[in-house]
């Protein structure tokens, strides 16, 4: 009896060759999955981002309102930049659009950030989807920019 018997050349070979393309496949949807997660949190972050910078360099005065303008492109950029828009893994992400929308409407109490970011749909023949909308809103207050605290009675 012998204990390691010879197999037929080629069995190998051929479950590879039909394994293979299957395996491909499930490799690249976690991938795209995966990645849906990473764009999730750094929409999160990117978003913190915004409002915080919103918060701490934009003008109250009514007055001072048209120059917040370049601070919101600069902001806009930033944020875009920083989710892939115009670089390798914004194609992978499959971001749509030139960069990630940014609005701000200002109220009494809160200035509202809202950071929206599109996906393209997927391109799969039996599947159809509209793709993704993901929108992040934080709320941002008017009165709680950081003040140096002096102690009345220590004033020089």
């Amino acid at each position: 009896m012998r204990l390691f018997r010879r197999r037929r050349p080629g069995q190998a070979m051929t479950e590879t060759v039909l394994l293979f393309p299957l395996f491909m496949f499930f490799l690249f949807a976690f991938a795209k999955i995966y990645a849906l997660l990473i764009l999730v949190q750094k929409i999160e972050i990117a978003s913190f981002y915004a409002a915080r910078r919103w918060q701490l360099e934009s003008h109250r005065n009514a007055n001072y309102v048209g120059s917040d303008n370049q601070l919101m492109g600069d902001i806009q950029s930033r944020v875009s930049q920083y989710l892939g828009y115009g670089q390798s893994a914004g194609r992978f992400l499959d971001l749509m659009g030139e960069s990630a929308q940014v609005d701000i409407n200002r109220t009494q109490v809160w200035q509202v950030v809202t950071l929206t970011v599109k996906t393209k749909p997927i391109n799969m023949p039996f599947y159809k989807s509209t793709g993704f909308t993901f929108e992040v809103t934080k709320y941002v207050p008017n009165r709680d920019r950081p003040i140096a605290f002096i102690l009345p009675g220590l004033q020089p």
